[in-house]
């Protein structure tokens, strides 16, 4: 692939070692030649560092598998999964399961890419239904404005929702933005 089809949260080969596109940023400086401004995080030391490409060079994209996987529980380790082919279980360090913890619930079926037998990264749906369980009443009176107010979801995240909304409810969550979208 070219560095003009990087894409946030794309894997590619850099220095011989995974690294995650986290951001990336396209340039055409008047009549010079283009180039892409990536920042790349990488996956085994999570050091995060810029890099220019130029806007026709190849860039080697990191060949992860999918396997279907199942979350079982969180320690003070980390996040254990179960492969959903072999049962084998493994973990994950909260490091590179990053902001996806904050939409794993127990039991939970989901994907996870591996390089060489090693989790890299985990594949969320865009978005996740989760339950409400503490959120202060709404102010009777606030209805008239788009008033929001804070909800904590049974995974520990805390998300801004409507007033009507209230514990025991269900919750649809955009997991790239981690805003509320709706009622679940």
């Amino acid at each position: 692939m070219q560095a003009n089809d990087l894409r946030k949260g794309t894997a590619i080969m850099f220095n011989k070692e995974i690294h995650m596109v986290e951001d990336f940023r396209h340039y055409t400086p008047g009549n010079k030649r283009g180039f892409v401004q990536a920042t790349l995080r990488n996956v085994k030391t999570n050091r995060v560092l810029q890099y220019k490409f130029s806007s026709d060079e190849d860039v080697e994209q990191a060949p992860l598998i999918p396997k279907s996987v199942q979350f079982l529980y969180r320690d003070g380790d980390g996040f254990h999964f179960m492969d959903l082919e072999d049962y084998h279980s493994f973990m994950m360090l909260e490091s590179s399961v990053g902001d996806a913890a904050h939409y794993l619930k127990e039991n939970q079926e989901l994907k996870i890419r591996f390089y060489e037998d090693s989790p890299i990264m985990i594949e969320l749906p865009s978005s996740i239904v989760l339950k409400v369980v503490d959120s202060p009443p709404g102010v009777k009176g606030d209805s008239a404005t788009n008033t929001l107010k804070p909800a904590k979801l049974e995974t520990g995240y805390e998300v801004s929702v409507p007033l009507f909304v209230s514990e025991g409810d269900f919750v649809k969550i955009d997991t790239r933005s981690g805003e509320y979208i709706g009622r679940g």
